[in-house]
């Protein structure tokens, strides 16, 4: 065996290894339940990662793991086709080397071709995640590590080949493309056909008990005019909320919702709720969010950003968080822990206690009915948009 070809099978197989675990990782969630995540360079052996700020986690969740989300409960996992042609790949290195064509041009010219698409692939999905994400994932690293490795082997393999003869190569290429078709398409199709139907959940999860705003603590935010009456009940300084809040915006479902925001902070210092404060400096955000009324998307998209800088501060010096929101924000200074914004707050919180909240980040209700905490993440395309249609299950549903 030539030391091109076994290195181009090496790289399909390790393709093979992390998109397997990917795709496991994506279907375990099938089930509408909480799982942790292979985020190793050898899954199966480390232990799964647990942690929800993982680079893999947010990877996972994100807009952009899978596709067809608004039809399929969760998509089709983006890993699900990179492991089908991954197994193409290993197929046609393996049938090259059976049959001996490592010196013929067109089979080694169409593995080069086969091959640059999973390192295209990469570089795009590799920016996602990096640039737009800013998260790096252990699996989806060695996935594109394979992939480039796995595109230079083909080019070795076709560059030391000793035969020109290039007759035939269209009708060849044809059937080998109509082969790589078939590897990634029958998967994709059974996949979507087995998929659970999750539709008699959609409005069975709860509903706004007593929706009605006397005291006008819910705050208009997003830019929507107009669009189904929305609630989300958020922390600002909540990661979960954060991610919540991308996944809408990637779904185009915010253009369909006329949002109001109940603020709910995890944080002990004004919230009686919380046994214990999750998210340091939440209150305190939650009073400039307040304060800052119209401009609440504004002081909201900053907070998203600077979480991790607002909530380190404000576990060993509140005013010091306090100080990173003033410098942004000038015009908050006076209001922010003020008697008149302190009251708001606490109104806020009497609101979820009326309605029954469960003390929880984030959460969605449309048209008074809850979209299920399970429907937040993979399922949030599914679920929101046969909410929105008025697709509502049994309300016994679990």
């Amino acid at each position: 065996m030539r030391p091109f070809t076994l290195l181009f099978l090496v790289a399909a197989v390790c393709g093979l290894f992390f998109a397997g675990f990917s795709t496991w990782d994506f279907v375990a969630h099938l089930d509408r339940d909480v799982h942790d995540v292979h985020c190793s360079f050898i899954p199966g052996l480390l232990a799964s990662d647990t942690s929800a700020s993982s680079g893999c986690h947010v990877t996972l969740m994100s807009p952009y793991s899978s596709v067809f989300r608004a039809t399929v409960w969760g998509g089709v996992p983006i890993s699900l086709p990179g492991l089908a042609v991954f197994a193409f790949l290993l197929f046609r290195g393996l049938d090259m080397m059976l049959n001996r064509r490592e010196d013929d041009k067109r089979a080694t010219t169409f593995l080069v071709l086969a091959a640059a698409l999973p390192a295209l692939t990469s570089l795009g999905m590799g920016y996602l995640s990096l640039v737009e994400l800013g998260a790096a994932c252990k699996l989806c690293i060695g996935i594109y590590i394979s992939s480039f490795v796995a595109l230079a082997a083909a080019i070795g393999i076709r560059a030391q080949g000793v035969g020109e003869d290039m007759v035939g190569f269209g009708r060849e290429f044809g059937l080998s493309f109509a082969e790589g078709v078939g590897f990634v398409l029958i998967p994709v199709l059974l996949y979507a056909a087995v998929s659970p139907d999750y539709t008699r959940y959609v409005g069975s999860c709860g509903s706004l008990a007593k929706p009605e705003d006397a005291n006008k603590v819910l705050l208009p935010i997003g830019q929507q005019a107009s669009g189904k009456d929305a609630v989300e009940v958020f922390d600002p300084l909540c990661p979960a909320c954060k991610g919540f809040e991308g996944r809408l915006t990637a779904s185009g479902l915010e253009s369909q919702l006329k949002r109001k925001a109940l603020i709910f902070p995890l944080d002990n210092s004004c919230n009686w709720m919380v046994s214990n404060t999750l998210h340091p400096g939440a209150c305190m955000m939650s009073e400039a969010v307040l304060c800052a009324d119209k401009n609440a998307d504004a002081v909201i998209a900053w907070a998203f950003e600077h979480q991790d800088e607002v909530r380190t501060a404000a576990s060993t010096d509140v005013a010091a968080a306090q100080a990173l929101v003033v410098a942004k924000f000038p015009e908050l200074k006076s209001c922010i822990g003020s008697p008149a914004v302190k009251s708001r707050l606490n109104k806020s919180l009497r609101y979820a206690v009326a309605n029954q909240l469960p003390v929880l980040t984030p959460q969605l209700y449309v048209q008074n009915e809850k979209l299920c905490d399970a429907d937040t993440d993979l399922g949030l395309d599914y679920a929101l948009t046969r909410l929105l249609a008025g697709q509502v299950g049994s309300k016994e549903s679990k």
